[in-house]
């Protein structure tokens, strides 16, 4: 693994947060924090030609190219104090094409290949070119042989979200196809140039079969789950006190958030957790700084983007949010992914949603598996689940789970009854899915969002508890049973059905001692039996030890 180090201008003082920043040389010259990831950029450097790397949105994938331009500009004086000024590397000076698609308008194809033209224009008109033609495809040709001309070097071409254009429709399957097929043709233009060309580096979100989009670029070094460069981007978790122990100590002597435990190992249950090769653990740097600013836990990067895509996905499909926990996938799934029929679970992957919690080997194939990396995540992505089911506006449905939260710290498990009935009640009925594991999944997506910290499917000697969620001096043992019944069942039946599925709860809790590990404990013991037939229609029973 390539070790890294943090560069520091100012030692007499607590570093700035760099915070939204994305230029090195801000970053450098400013005296701001900053993780020195120049050793992968020299080890990329001779390897391959052409790179791809997959991150989640606010992961540092544009400051990693704002680095390699600022390598391949020639810019030694720049990296005084990192790695790569005291290498072998001679910084010969390149011309560099760089292309921010996130900058880059696309309602309609006609639009995205409009604004790549004015982009394109506007980099001509830097170095005096004349590139009068029509085409984004034959001005970006018309640029890069140009640049080689002129400074009789190798042009370095970076391209930073490449696939936005395409994410910003994927609701809109039409709209998403044609501006694919303009970035097809755009980024076809590499194949051909390939003796203009020194290094070419695409970052994006998705990972889009090659056929789809660089048809031309068999050759793509695909660094996303290559192991080498597991954390090219973020902050290792290892290194979160080198970076920063002067912003740890700060908020612990402040008494802030200490009352609650060690601050380093909160920030690593609410922040730490990604990983793309199952061992190398790293933190999403926009959350990290976040909450350094603002000294205060809270869904940061999650609040940063609309996942509305995602949740579109999720209601046409809520069998998907209940399969989410140990997904598990190969790099040929990934290497599969298309538009056409797009899998929610890589792409909840790919967009930071899912991590890398397991890498083994199958047949000699690598196999990930998939969970959600930290309690950040989790209870952001819970809270959009449980909104975009239901017809609620999210401060509602918020507001139901802290109801929900203060019945259960009170013992009233009526009342949490009554509050789970209004939030079900509120999904729309053919949304509903006809089998146990869902409610029990909405039901984990309530507890989540409130903070506890519910065990589900427990294992005991005897079996398997649905949930456990303990209190500081409580404890609830829960069963969910799901019986299929039609919305309009006449009221005896569904007596019957509430009934023995009822009955069957409890029994199976108590046959199998389900509440034998709080025997002891000194907590109160509380063993809830749930029992739904769909829509509103939830009873419970209870028993107290």
């Amino acid at each position: 693994m390539i070790p890294e180090v943090i560069a520091w201008k100012d030692e007499q003082k607590m570093k700035k947060l760099p915070l939204g920043i994305q230029s090195l040389r801000e970053i450098i010259e400013g005296g701001y924090v900053y993780a020195d990831k120049t050793q992968y950029v020299y080890e990329l450097i001779d390897n391959a030609k052409y790179y791809f790397l997959s991150r989640p949105r606010r992961f540092g994938k544009s400051l990693l190219l704002d680095t390699i331009a600022e390598v391949f500009s020639g810019n030694k004086e720049l990296f005084s104090g990192l790695w790569i000024y005291d290498s072998d590397y001679g910084f010969d000076k390149h011309p560099v094409l760089r292309l921010d698609m996130s900058n880059i308008a696309n309602k309609t194809p006609e639009v995205l290949e409009n604004e790549l033209l004015i982009a394109l224009r506007i980099r001509a008109s830097q170095e005096d070119f004349n590139v009068d033609f029509d085409s984004p495809s034959a001005v970006f040709k018309a640029l890069i042989e140009a640049l080689y001309a002129k400074y009789n070097q190798r042009v370095v071409v970076l391209i930073d979200e490449y696939d936005k254009p395409i994410l910003d429709h994927i609701g809109d399957i039409k709209k998403a196809e044609a501006n694919r097929a303009v970035l097809r043709g755009f980024y076809g233009v590499l194949k051909s140039m390939d003796p203009f060309l020194r290094l070419t580096f695409i970052t994006g979100i998705t990972k889009f079969t090659k056929t789809s989009i660089f048809s031309g670029l068999n050759n793509l070094y695909d660094l996303t789950l290559d192991m080498k460069y597991a954390s090219i981007c973020g902050v290792q978790t290892g290194d979160l006190s080198r970076y920063f122990s002067e912003h740890i100590e700060d908020i612990s002597a402040s008494g802030h958030l200490s009352a609650n435990g060690d601050v380093s190992a909160r920030i690593l249950d609410w922040y730490d957790g990604y990983s793309w090769d199952g061992k190398t653990r790293v933190i999403n740097p926009y959350s990290i700084l976040s909450f350094f600013t603002r000294k205060e836990f809270a869904n940061f990067w999650y609040a940063s983007g609309t996942p509305k895509f995602l949740m579109d996905l999720i209601k046409k499909d809520p069998v998907i949010y209940t399969s989410l926990k140990n997904f598990r996938m190969t790099e040929v799934m990934l290497d599969s992914s298309d538009i056409e029929e797009i899998d929610a679970e890589l792409l909840l992957f790919q967009t930071g949603y899912l991590t890398v919690r397991d890498k083994t080997t199958i047949d000699d194939e690598p196999v990930y598996t998939l969970d959600m990396p930290n309690n950040e995540v989790r209870r952001a992505f819970d809270l959009h689940v449980l909104t975009a089911l239901s017809d609620k506006g999210q401060p509602r449905v918020k507001q139901a789970q802290i109801d929900i939260g203060e019945a259960l710290r009170n013992g009233d498990l009526h009342r949490m009854l009554e509050l789970l009935k209004g939030l079900f009640a509120s999904i729309p009925y053919q949304l509903h899915i006809d089998r146990e594991a869902y409610y029990h999944s909405i039901f984990y997506a309530v507890m989540s969002v409130l903070g506890f910290d519910m065990e589900a499917e427990v294992s005991t000697s005897k079996g398997r508890i649905d949930a456990v969620l303990e209190l500081a001096d409580k404890a609830y043992v829960m069963e969910f049973k799901y019986e299929h019944c039609d919305k309009d069942a006449p009221p005896e039946e569904k007596r019957n059905l509430f009934d023995k599925a009822l009955g069957d709860g409890m029994k199976q809790i108590k046959d199998r001692g389900y509440a034998d590990k709080f025997a002891g404990s000194g907590k109160d013991v509380i063993l809830a039996a749930f029992a739904f037939l769909g829509s509103d229609d939830i009873e419970m029973k209870i028993e107290a030890l």
